[in-house]
């Protein structure tokens, strides 16, 4: 058995990665809502976060306004197939860090929300 057989295999099919495979350790949606978020972003990057005591293992996605979204993936090696299915650069946090544009993104968001929240304050009852 080749290597590219094997890797079919691991996918559970014969399509390989990117072809409705699953994903070990993450569910479909999961799965269904990193892709449409890719697909509907430009220039996004992956950045998985290692587990810590309260989190498991987790990868996020950052676009390239700094949007960003996140959801745990299992282990190293499904953050790894995940980066490769949705055709993004993927990177370790802990070597990398976070880029700025994802901290400029929730300033700008912290921004709206107090906007939003004083226009409501000022409406009158």
């Amino acid at each position: 058995m080749g290597i590219f057989e094997r890797m079919r295999r691991s996918f559970g099919g014969s399509g390989g990665v990117g072809t409705g495979a699953r994903l070990r350790g993450m569910s479909d949606t999961d799965v269904a809502h990193l892709e449409a978020w890719v697909a509907e972003r430009k220039g996004v990057e992956a950045f998985v976060e290692p587990e810590t005591f309260v989190n498991q293992l987790s990868v996020v996605l950052i676009a390239k306004d700094g949007e960003w979204t996140r959801r745990r993936v299992g282990d190293a090696k499904t953050a790894r197939k995940l980066g490769e299915r949705l055709s993004v650069p993927i990177y370790d946090v802990q070597k990398t860090g976070y880029p700025q544009r994802m901290r400029e993104y929730d300033e700008r968001q912290r921004i709206l929300q107090r906007r939003e929240q004083i226009k409501r304050d000022q409406q009158p009852y």
